[in-house]
């Protein structure tokens, strides 16, 4: 006999597992290359190189809290955390954003010092490290990217290794610049446009984050909409105290109260406003039905 139960278990640790393989392999990746670039920049002289260093540096800090957010996340609930420990990720990708944001203000920083006092750069050992990075990054966004829709967590990661990615591109081209003209400013230019690749999108992953912990109504949903979707169900005379809101970025959460018309089966609603919710992309919903005089003696929020 199949047991159903087990088979679900096993297909949610696969699911979960996956995840945080793919961050296992991305910070064994972005390891190796953030001393190879240390190294290289450090030889070479190029403030591009030393920022995209930088960059692989938050990305292992980055890719270390995923990694441990994605494995607390899915501890399961209990009496004092009732929700489980899955906003944990989305934590973990505020601080990712944050610190993607910091080090971008110091590259821009240490660029304009670079201005006023240029430095000469080595653009053959410049060029192999950065080759070996781009090479490392676009293999670390590959495993990455095949799960980052299902967590803002890995998403925040993706944003790391693919920005290095940019960055790695943008060092080339400044090092062949140099090669080929010596004008060493190409070096601070790349360093700029690194800068540039990142901020905009750290900042909306920022925003994104902090919209989950505050607890506002999801990216796509309209709390109007969808209070005027249940007033539509049959047997529901009106709504109130709509709440929606995501514990993980991803799945949406709702608690609704739904009133019901004059000899209304409360059951046979309760499961019609359920299907409606659903159908909305509410993956959970706590709905209270009660008869219109209820109102009275509760307190509306």
């Amino acid at each position: 006999m199949h047991d159903h139960a087990q088979h679900d278990h096993a297909h949610h640790d696969h699911a979960h597992g996956a995840p945080r393989r793919a961050l296992a392999v991305a910070l064994a990746i972005t390891g190796t290359v953030f001393v190879a670039e240390v190294v290289g920049g450090w030889l070479s002289g190029s403030m591009a190189l030393l920022a995209d260093a930088m960059h692989m540096l938050s990305d292992a800090a980055g890719l270390i809290i995923s990694l441990i957010a994605s494995i607390v996340g899915q501890k399961a609930a209990s009496a004092t955390a009732t929700y489980g420990y899955r906003r944990v990720e989305v934590l973990a990708a505020l601080i990712n954003a944050a610190t993607v944001l910091a080090i971008s203000i110091w590259i821009v920083v240490e660029a304009v010092r670079r201005l006023r006092d240029p430095q000469p750069v080595e653009t053959g050992p410049m060029m192999v490290i950065a080759m070996i990075g781009l090479i490392a990054n676009a293999a670390s966004a590959w495993v990455l990217s095949r799960h980052r829709e299902g967590s803002i967590n890995v998403q925040g990661a993706y944003l790391h290794v693919l920005v290095d990615m940019f960055g790695s591109v943008a060092v080339l081209v400044a090092g062949a610049v140099i090669a080929w003209t010596g004008f060493t400013g190409a070096d601070v230019v790349a360093s700029l446009v690194i800068a540039a690749l990142v901020l905009p999108r750290a900042w909306q992953l920022m925003v994104r984050s902090a919209r989950v912990m505050l607890e506002h109504v999801p990216a796509g949903f309209d709390a109007d909409e969808v209070e005027r979707a249940l007033r539509q169900v049959e047997g529901a005379t009106d709504t109130h105290d709509l709440h929606l809101w995501s514990l993980d970025g991803v799945s949406v959460l709702a608690t609704v109260h739904v009133v019901a018309g004059p000899g209304v089966d409360r059951d046979k609603l309760l499961d019609r406003v359920q299907e409606a919710l659903a159908q909305l992309g509410v993956e959970h919903a706590t709905v209270q039905i009660e008869p219109p005089e209820h109102i009275g003696h509760e307190k509306v929020c």
